[in-house]
């Protein structure tokens, strides 16, 4: 009996494989590069998991790879790249899974933003121009200043990362940004929204059936305006009972108009004065070390929760009474300049800090690191526990302090576009 993961997100495979084994069920990781999974493959146990390599954006050569996989009762897709190929293939092969329309959905932020504003769930609406071609632009640039105002978000339906996110608080800056778009590859389409004030956080949420269970918040500490670069996450946010109580009624409201009735939602929201509104819904667990933190501070392996819902079972995390753990944080490891990465200097420093502090590569040296402006451009991750994710924050930044990411100039090019030594 066989599950087969679709990609996967960087770091959780080892829980996964675990959760598996429980259960009584083979994982199965189709992916176009091993390599990129390198740290989880190699703590886990030899075998544990069969790896198949395929180019895992080609759907059909991934169908023919799922015809090969034996007693295959389910497929997991966890990521924001392969959610739609997974969504199209798991109705191909009768799996259970969410309604594939739903997923594309949430693949879609500007639609999925209009459908909340149409059940009352946020104040704002999403504009983007009718027309296409060269006027484009500047359809959007007249509906933003009517129908949204300033300041405003530009971004991109369907991105990821934080990328392809621009802050537009003047005319001046909604040119600028128009101009830096256009010449930008999206994914999807460009739109625009209301920008809405406040500390962000993220709600990690499993649906069955239509019923959703807040797990928890994370907390979301950003770069400094105009960028949206991802810096600290900890997590449990340690709200009062009541404002979770009326968190997880409006999550579970957010959820239901869009029609997404099964498995974890990771959905980012800003917490305004006049209440939350929602940034964006991923249908998957967090990203990071967001799962990571789930098994630590909940005291369960959450992974097998999606296991269950990949088999069409009511995941026993729905029900479950969780036995706690210590609060986590993390902090992202970015360099002081692009360039190609080294290494990390200071992660023999760890040892002698509380929190039992690790570092959680991400690149490779000799990996380019080329955008510092959103997540891209982190090498890896810093991890902390205490009592509350507040002393969690403190710890984890503190380690973070002591660790530096390193690059150096990229090579010069040389005659004919080799790259020459720098010296």
């Amino acid at each position: 009996m066989s599950v087969v993961c679709l990609e996967s997100l960087t770091f959780g495979l080892g829980h996964l494989v675990r959760a598996a084994d429980a259960l009584g069920e083979r994982l199965v990781l189709l992916t176009r590069d091993p390599a990129y999974y390198a740290y989880e493959l190699d703590r886990s146990p030899a075998g544990a998991v069969d790896v198949v390599e395929t180019d895992t954006f080609d759907v059909e050569r991934v169908a023919d790879a799922l015809h090969r996989v034996p007693d295959l009762r389910g497929l997991i897709s966890s990521t924001d790249t392969w959610t739609l190929v997974g969504a199209d293939l798991t109705a191909r092969f009768g799996l259970p899974g969410l309604d594939a329309a739903v997923l594309r959905l949430t693949r879609d932020k500007a639609a999925v933003r209009n459908r909340l504003h149409d059940a009352g769930l946020t104040r704002g609406r999403a504009v983007e121009p009718t027309d296409t071609g060269t006027e484009a632009g500047t359809g959007l640039r007249e509906l933003l200043l009517k129908e949204v105002g300033l300041p405003a978000i530009l971004k991109d339906t369907a991105g990821t990362g934080s990328q392809n996110v621009w802050l537009v608080r003047d005319e001046t800056e909604l040119d600028t940004a128009l101009a830096e778009a256009a010449g930008r590859d999206l994914k999807g389409r460009l739109f625009a929204e209301p920008y809405f004030s406040g500390p962000v956080y993220s709600a990690e949420t499993l649906t069955w059936a239509g019923g959703t269970r807040l797990l928890g918040v994370s907390s979301r500490l950003m770069s400094p305006e105009p960028h949206f670069r991802e810096e600290i996450t900890a997590f449990p946010v340690a709200f009062p009972e009541a404002r979770r109580a009326s968190l997880e009624q409006w999550l579970g409201q957010v959820l239901a108009a869009i029609g997404y009735t099964d498995r974890f939602a990771h959905v980012e929201f800003v917490l305004t004065a006049d209440g939350p509104e929602v940034v964006e819904i991923n249908p998957r667990i967090g990203g990071a070390l967001v799962g990571e933190g789930l098994c630590r501070a909940l005291g369960v392996n959450v992974y097998e929760a999606m296991i269950e819902a990949a088999l069409g079972r009511r995941p026993g995390l729905m029900d479950a009474d969780l036995p706690g753990g210590p609060a986590v944080a993390f902090v992202l490891g970015y360099p002081a300049a692009p360039g190609v990465f080294t290494g990390v200097a200071g992660l023999d420093r760890l040892a002698d800090m509380p929190g039992s502090p690790a570092w959680y590569p991400v690149k490779q040296p000799g990996d380019r690191i080329e955008h510092l402006d959103d997540s891209r451009g982190y090498a890896g991750i810093v991890y902390a526990e205490a009592e509350t994710a507040e002393l969690a924050t403190h710890r984890a930044v503190a380690a973070a302090n002591a660790v530096r990411v390193r690059t150096e100039p990229f090579p010069v090019p040389g005659p004919a576009g080799r790259e020459a030594s720098g010296g």
